[in-house]
C-alpha cells in the first residue's frame, strides 16, 4: 500500500460577497478535487486544538499525526531542523522574518505593511541577512539565513517566556501594540530596533525601491521554541517516508519524522512555484517509500495577500498541475493506494490570517470507491450529514493509515 498526503495550505475560506457568497475554493474550478470528493471517504476535521493558535506548524503537525499538546514546542525549531541548524538544550530558536514597516513622518510609529518584504527573492534576502548578522551577532545570538523573507534567529541560553506576535496577522496595525512581552523581552525589542538601523539604507533596498519593490526595512522575531521530541515514522507507523515543500517549517516537521526531503527545482511558496515538478518528485518517490507528504503553500500565501483572485489561482494551479497528475501517475503506476487531500487550515480572505475552524479532508482508497453524489471538494462537505468527524486532528492520520473503511 502507497499512501499519499496532499497539502493545499490554507485553502479553505468563507463566502465573499464578490464571489456571490462563494468561497475561493467554491468559485475556482478544480474537477480533479470534485471527482475525489465524489469517489472518497469526505470529512470533516479540526486540525488546531483548542488553547492553540491557529498556525500551519500546530496544524500540520496535527494532520502527521503528532498531538500538539505532546509534542509542539514552537514554530521556529522545526525551521532550524530544515536549515541543518542543530539546537542545544538551551538554545531558543526564532522565527526572523524580513518585513516591511511603514513609519509615520517622525518615525514614532509604524504598522506592519508586508510580513514578506513583497515576497523578497532569497538572494536579495541573503545579502540583508549578512548585514544583520554583522551587526547584531554576539556571544548569545546568532543569526542563519532561510528562504525569501524566512530566516533564523537562535538565542543561546535565551527566553521562550515570551508572547510574540507573527506578522502576518497584524497587517496594517501599528506595531507598538504587538512587540514582544514576556520575560527578558527587552533583549528582542532592541534587536527588532536595531535592524531597522542596518536595513533602511541597505543598498539592496535602496535599489528595490527604485524598482517600485518593498523594502524589507526591519527584522521580526517571533515562533519561538526549544528542540522538540517528535518520534520518527518508521518507529510510529513502520513507514519510510519522504516531504516535498517550499516552506522550512514543513521541512523542519519532516526531518523530525524521519522523512527523506526531496529538492524539486524552482520551488517558491508562490504562485510561481514548480506545481508539476512536486507532482513528479512525489510519484518517483513512492518507488521506493511507503509515504509522501506533498505541501503547497501558494494558497495560504494569496490568502495572507488578501487576493481573492490570485488565491483562485493558486487553487486551479494546484487542482490541475499536482492533484491531477497525482492521481494519474498513482493509476498508471501502483495498484493499492491511498490519498489525503485536504487544507492543513483556512487563511480567509477577510481576516488575511489563519483561522481554527474544522476543514474538509477527503480519503480515496484505489480499492473501493464511493459514490458520493452532489459532493464537490470545497467547505460545503463539513455541513453534510453523511461525513466523518474528526474533532482532534491528530487521530486523522490514525484513521487514514489504519482504519478507513475499504
Amino acid at each position: 500500500m502507497k499512501y499519499i498526503v496532499i497539502i493545499g495550505d490554507g485553502m479553505a475560506d468563507r463566502p465573499l460577497d464578490e464571489l456571490g457568497g462563494l468561497t475561493p475554493l467554491q468559485k475556482a474550478s478544480a474537477p480533479n478535487m470534485d471527482e475525489l470528493a465524489r469517489n472518497g471517504i469526505i470529512g470533516s476535521v479540526r486540525t488546531i486544538p483548542e488553547g492553540f493558535h491557529p498556525g500551519s506548524d500546530v496544524a500540520n503537525l496535527s494532520i502527521l499525526g503528532y498531538d500538539p499538546a505532546r509534542y509542539y514546542t514552537g514554530r521556529a525549531p522545526l525551521e532550524a531542523a530544515s536549515i541543518g541548524v542543530k539546537l542545544d538544550e538551551t538554545d531558543v530558536a526564532y522565527r526572523c522574518n524580513l518585513v516591511t514597516l511603514k513609519f509615520d513622518k517622525n518615525k514614532t510609529h509604524a504598522i506592519m505593511d508586508d510580513y514578506s518584504s513583497g515576497h523578497i527573492t532569497t538572494e536579495e534576502a541573503i545579502e540583508l541577512i549578512k548585514s544583520v548578522k554583522a551587526g547584531l551577532e554576539n556571544d548569545e545570538i546568532v543569526f542563519y539565513p532561510g528562504v525569501s523573507y524566512r530566516h533564523l534567529m537562535v538565542w543561546k541560553n535565551g527566553s521562550v517566556e515570551v508572547e510574540c506576535a507573527p506578522p502576518h496577522d497584524i497587517l496594517d496595525k501599528d506595531i507598538a501594540d504587538y512587540l514582544p512581552v514576556g520575560e527578558r523581552d527587552g533583549v528582542l525589542r532592541e534587536l527588532m530596533r536595531k535592524s531597522v538601523d542596518i536595513l533602511e539604507g541597505h543598498p539592496v533596498n535602496k535599489e528595490r525601491l527604485k524598482n517600485g519593490k518593498k523594502s524589507a526595512n526591519s527584522i521580526w522575531l517571533w515562533g519561538q521554541g526549544k528542540k522538540p521530541r517528535i518520534p520518527a515514522y518508521q518507529e510510529k507507523y513502520g513507514l519510510k517516508g519522504a516531504l516535498i515543500s517550499a516552506v522550512d517549517l514543513t521541512k523542519g516537521l519532516g526531518i523530525n519524522a524521519g522523512f527523506e526531503i526531496l529538492k524539486v527545482p524552482g520551488v517558491t511558496g508562490w504562485l510561481d512555484t514548480n506545481y508539476s515538478g512536486k507532482a513528479e518528485y512525489a510519484l518517483n518517490a513512492l518507488e521506493n517509500a511507503d509515504f509522501v507528504y506533498i505541501h503547497v503553500e501558494s494558497p495560504d500565501e494569496a490568502g495572507h495577500s488578501g487576493n481573492y483572485e490570485s488565491k483562485i489561482k493558486a487553487i486551479e494551479d494546484f487542482d490541475s498541475l499536482v492533484v491531477g497528475p497525482v492521481m494519474k501517475g498513482l493509476k498508471e503506476r501502483f495498484k493499492d493506494y491511498r490519498v489525503l487531500l485536504m487544507p492543513d487550515h483556512a487563511t480567509p480572505i477577510k481576516v488575511r490570517t489563519h483561522t481554527d475552524e474544522p476543514v474538509p479532508f477527503v480519503i480515496y482508497d484505489s480499492r473501493s470507491e464511493k459514490n458520493n453524489k452532489g459532493a464537490t471538494y470545497d467547505e460545503s462537505i463539513t455541513e453534510r450529514n453523511d461525513i466523518v468527524v474528526i474533532n482532534e486532528g491528530h487521530k486523522l492520520m490514525d484513521y487514514f493509515i489504519r482504519e478507513a473503511a475499504v
